[in-house]
This record gives C-alpha cells, structure tokens and sequence, in this order.
C-alpha cells in the first residue's frame, strides 16, 4: 500500500484533495491556525469512516483506515496530540493512557469557543475546555476502573474547534517493560496486545512518537512497528523534546536507520503553563535560530507541517480504502442476507413442522446418494473423509490384499500340508487316487485360516457408513437440533442392523466355501494346466538324487525341495493337490471380494431408499422420541443465530446508507464545481 505519495490522491482512489498547499505556520507576530482551511470534501469522507467506527463496523471484520499514535512511555505521546489540537490531556507519571482515545478533531471557522464531546459507554457527554483533562479520567476510570489498568475499551473525544486540523486518531497506552504499584504483572503483554489490534491492519498508519533523547533503534514502539511494517511504507515518525537533545537530532532523522518511509516531523511541545500560541511561536524560533536544528529541513519541523502531512496522509489512505470498504459492506450484508434467509422459517403448526421434516428427509436421501452411491463430493469438498465412494473403494482393496497376504507359506513347508493330509486320509483304495475329501479337507483349512476377514471387514466398511450418515443427518437436521437425537439413534439402530445383516451374510458365504468346491469359471482349468505343466521337471528334480534341488515355479518362487525326496510315494500327488489348490483359491478369493462389493452396494442403496427413512419416522414418533411437535419449538441456537444476523445486516445497512450518503454529497459537490 504506497502511501508516500501526499501530495494528491493515489491512483485509482477518490480524489479529495485541493491542489493548492495546507497553510502553515507563518513566520510574524500572528500566527494563523494550524489548518487554516483544506478542501470541504475531505470532511465529508472523515466524516463517514468516523461514523463507521462509531456503528462499530469493524465487528463485521472490515477494517477502517485509521491514524494510531504510539510510543513508549513519557515519549511525548499526549503532548503532541495536545498541540494539534489546542487543549489539555491528563499527564502524570506512568500510564496517562489507559484506554483507546480516539480523537476527533474538525476545524469549524464558524464557531468562536471550542465545542468539546466525551463518548463512551453508549454516553455522549458535553464538556468544556478547563475540564477537559478530568472529564477524561472520570471517563477512563468508569471504563477501565480506578488504579493503574488499562482496558481495549475506547473512549472517543470530539474536538469542534476553529484552526485545527480535520484529523481522527487513535491514542494509545504508552508502552511500559515493567510494572509499577498498582498495575497489573503482565502490563507489557496487556498494552503489546492493544497495540498490535490497532496497527497490524493494513489500513492503519502509524504514528510513532519518539523522543529525540533516546536511540531510535530501542524504542519499543519502533520494534512494534517494524514487526507488521517491515518496509515503514505506512509509518511516519515525530520526534519530541528536540529541544533537549539537539546534538545529533539532524543525523538521527536523516539517516533513518529505523525505516521511516513517510519520513520524521521535530516537534517542540507546550512547556509548563505555555499558551498554545506562545508555544507555537517558540517552536518557529527554535528550529529558526538554535544553531543545530536550524540546520534540518522546514519540511521536518514544527506541530504546522506534522498537521499538513498527517491531513494528506489521512486524505490518501482514506481515498485508497473507501472503494474496498464499500465493497466489502456490499458483500458482507449480501453474505449475511443470504445466511438470514436460509434459516428456517419458525414453524407454527403440525403441517408446516411435517413439511419441514419431510423436505430433510428428502434432502438427506439426495446427499447420501450422491456421496455414497454416485460418487460425488460436491457438497463436501475439502473433506476427504466424506468422499465415499473412492474412500469405500480404500476399505474394499485392503480387504482384498488382506485375503490374498494369508495362507503364505514358508519356503521350507512348501507341500508338507498336503502331504501331511494325504497321509492322514489314506484308505483302502487305489493308488494314485486322489479323493475329493482330500481336497475339501485342504479348502476348509485355508477357508478356516481366512474367515475372520470378511468379517472385520464388514464391521470396519459400516463403521465408516455410520460415521458418513450421521455426519450428513446431522448437517441437515443442523437448524432443527431438536429432531437430531432421534435421527441420530434411528440411524445408529439401523446401521447397527445393517451390519449385522452383512454378518450373517458372510459367515453364510464362509459356510458355502467350506462346504464344496465348485465354480464354472474356465480361468481354474487354463490355471490348473498351467500350473501342472512344471509337474515334468519337479519330478525330474525329486527322481534325481544328485545335489541339485532348487526349482523356479510359477506362483510360487524359487525353492529348494531337497527335503521332498523323502516323501516321493506321495510328492506326485500332493503337488497335484498343492497346483488344484492353488488354481481353485484364486477362484475363491476373487468370489469373497466381488461378492462383498456387490453385497455392500446393494445394501447401502436399500438402506438410503427404503430403510432410512421408516427407521428415523419410527423412533421420531416413538414414545421417547417426542413426535413431530418438537420442531414447533424453535431452537435456542437458531434463535441466537437469527438474532445476531439481524443486528449484523442492520449495522451493515445502515453503514451502506451512511457511504451512499457520503457519495451523493461528493457526487454533488462535483457538479456545483463544474456549474
């Protein structure tokens, strides 16, 4: 945000500002007002952010451009906005300070004694110019109480006055490391966090108040500026008691060791019991004639040219913002009239609440069936979780690489179970023959091995749906909390059903795996033959008695069947039964997955079409569920909800009244300007 340019309006902004140059102090006996006149549109426009910070727009997060006076404590702070205005502030030792003073100050010509207001606590307060100082510490200590605390609280003082400059600042509490008697230990961490309220908006130029007796680089308040100014683009220095410490003061400003982007002012404040105008006088005389400072420019000098630039400062970041405020306003009542109306209407009769709970089922069903059976995310983009259908897919293939990782054997085992059943179902018979009980008595060890799978994968599968459908119950039944204990129950009752159903359904599945072996499927023969086309070169390997045992089958790897040889009356037919197997088991597990899917899918779409709704409608009218009636009660949430927008659209409201106003009168004092 350039603000350096205060010599007009930035590009692209309002333009307020007369060409002509601010008056300043003259050199003479009479001495005119600080601002002895400025453009009448700049008023206008101060008029209207002022009247913003007073409907406390920046509760809506829209930020105002504001001038905030910082420094560290006994800087000078109250000193420097006392010359700019022409009226006493409290002054003491430690904090003056303690709350927000924003202060409003507007040059009436007209007027011929200072018309003074107090502002705080939904007060508005008249008050004169001897009592000024003590009105404002009643006022802070109603506010922050009596002692040494401090509050974020603001209290704003007007200053209708003839000369001074059309300016609104904020003060703040000087900035203090350590606690005194009587305040509060974390003093520092209360005022830093004020501060930083204030000044980190990219709205906000900072006065830095620094006194010309202490190294630039340690003041506090430079190292709170440079933290959210790092460039000092939006920071403008002035620097007190030159008077004091003249030596050096020129270097100091010159060299900008600090960043000052919108450069330093040296000012002389009132001392002691100084008339305003006398204090003027002396200021001119000073930086005229003392041997050191006369030496820095006159463009950095005197309370005089602190007002001009601070006026076209104001000027320039008012010009800059006030577009982006409008539209901001614009967007944010339009967010919030859109908010207000998709609240639900407050429900007076039966028919009114059944419609109402008829159009959440209705819209519940099209959420879920979107999210779990078309695949889409639309409603939930950001959340991973509620992308079902791909996250359903996740859940499916681990139970798949979980069935195909069981049942591996060692590479040292490689037929013993075979061989072990063979041995164990010999009969009288022929040889050779191998019986089917052999074979079932294999499948049922491996089926056995595996069961517990399908299983925990159904109860993991309708975990997650539970999860997924309570979540969108629970966002459509959102404004109607009162029906989200019911739904919510029916809804774990019926995935609580659903799941068990899944339960039977797969021990069902196991039982029929275990009980025969059948499938049509042509892949088992094609792999079976396979398979049995390296029984040539096993028993070779097994009928050689030479050292050389390692083979390299298919599905199975390079192993060493040394071992096997002393086996040979049954190796043949085991690596028969081992190859049947091991063609028959891909079948089996291929059935155990396809089928699940079709299962769970099936399921789910019985569930969102059928099953959902009877269950929620039952346990609604159920004896504990509180029937239908229970949505006549409007919820306290929803209630407190409606409340807040309505005073939130009402406070933007009127603050788009108050810039349209402002506009019209800038639109028609352009057109007397051309007439």
């Amino acid at each position: 945000m350039a603000y350096q340019n205060t010599n007009g309006c930035i590009s692209d902004s309002i333009e307020i500002l007369d060409p002509k140059p601010l008056a300043v102090v003259a050199s003479g006996v009479v001495h005119p007002p600080i601002v002895a006149s400025f453009n009448d549109r700049i008023r206008p426009l101060l008029d209207c952010i002022d009247k913003l910070r007073h409907l406390n727009i920046m509760q809506e997060g829209i930020q105002l451009p504001t001038i905030v006076v910082v420094g560290d404590q006994s800087s000078g702070k109250s000193s420097v906005l006392e010359s700019l205005a022409g009226i006493s502030l409290p002054r003491g030792q430690g904090i003056c300070t303690r709350v927000p003073l924003v202060m409003r100050l507007q040059n009436d010509p007209n007027i011929t004694a200072p018309n003074l207001q107090l502002e705080y606590n939904n007060k508005s307060l008249p008050v004169d110019e001897i009592g000024i100082a003590d009105a404002i510490i009643l006022a802070t200590d109603e506010i922050a109480g009596h002692g040494k605390g401090i509050s974020n609280n603001p209290l704003t003082l007007v200053v209708k006055k003839n000369g001074v400059p059309d300016l609104t600042m904020v003060d703040l509490p000087g900035i203090t490391r350590v606690a005194v008697q009587g305040q509060p230990e974390d003093i520092y961490e209360q005022v830093y966090d004020i501060i930083m309220k204030y000044i980190v908006p990219e709205e906000s130029i900072i006065l830095n108040v620094l006194s010309a007796t202490v190294d630039f680089p340690t003041c506090e308040s430079i190292r709170m500026s440079q933290k959210v100014d790092k460039t000092g683009e939006r920071t403008l220095a002035v620097v007190t008691k030159a008077d004091k410490a003249p030596e050096g003061l020129l270097e100091k400003v010159t060299a900008d060791e600090v960043n000052i982007g919108l450069g330093y002012v040296c000012v002389r404040n009132r001392i002691g019991n100084e008339s305003y105008e006398e204090a003027r006088s002396d200021e001119q005389r000073l930086f005229s004639t003392h041997p050191l400072l006369s030496k820095i420019d006159k463009s950095m000098v005197s309370v005089p040219i602190l007002a001009q630039k601070l006026v076209r400062i104001q000027a320039s970041i008012i010009s800059k913002c006030l577009p982006e405020i409008v539209r901001k306003i614009n967007d944010r009542l339009a967010a919030n009239l859109a908010e207000l109306n998709r609240l639900p209407q407050h429900l007076t009769s039966v028919a009114e609440a059944l419609t109402a709970f008829m159009r959440i089922l209705s819209s519940s069903k099209d959420s879920l069936k979107k999210i779990l059976l078309s695949g889409e995310f639309d409603e939930y983009p950001d959340d991973k979780e509620m992308h079902s259908a791909a996250r359903i897919v996740e859940i499916l293939n681990q139970y798949s690489n979980e069935l195909h990782s069981k049942n591996f054997e060692k590479a040292d085992e490689f037929l013993m179970e075979e061989i072990m059943v063979l041995q164990e179902t010999k009969g009288i018979g022929l040889p050779n023959f191998l019986p089917r009980a052999v074979f079932l008595n294999v499948l049922q060890r491996k089926v056995k091995e595996i069961a517990a799978s399908p299983e925990d994968f159904v109860g993991k599968l309708w975990n997650y749906l539970e999860r997924v459908v309570i979540i969108v119950l629970m966002y459509h039944c959102e404004n109607y909390p009162q029906l989200q204990s019911s739904t919510r129950r029916a809804a774990q009752n019926l995935i609580a059903k659903k799941k068990n159903e899944s339960v039977d359904w797969v021990r069902e599945i196991i039982g029929m795996e275990k009980l025969t072996d059948y499938t049509c499927n042509p892949d088992y023969l094609t792999t079976y033959s396979k398979f049995m086309a390296q029984q040539h070169k096993f028993m070779e390997i097994m009928n050689d008695h030479g050292k050389y045992s390692m083979i390299n089958l298919e599905g199975v790897g390079v192993i060493d069947v040394g071992y096997l040889r002393k086996h040979l009356d049954v190796v043949q037919q085991a690596f028969d039964l081992k190859m049947r197997m091991m063609a028959y088991w891909k079948i089996v597990l291929m059935r155990l997955v396809d089928s699940m899917a079709l299962h769970i899918m099936f399921s789910i779409r019985n569930m969102i079409n059928k099953e959902m709704e009877n269950e929620i409608i039952q346990d609604l009218m159920a004896p504990h569920g509180g029937g239908i009636e229970r949505m006549l009660d409007e919820s306290p949430l929803v209630a407190e909800k409606r409340n807040r927008l309505k005073k939130s659209v009402k406070l933007l409201k009127e603050s788009k009244e108050v810039v349209a106003n402002i506009m019209d009168r800038i639109s028609l004092h352009d057109d007397h300007e051309r007439d």
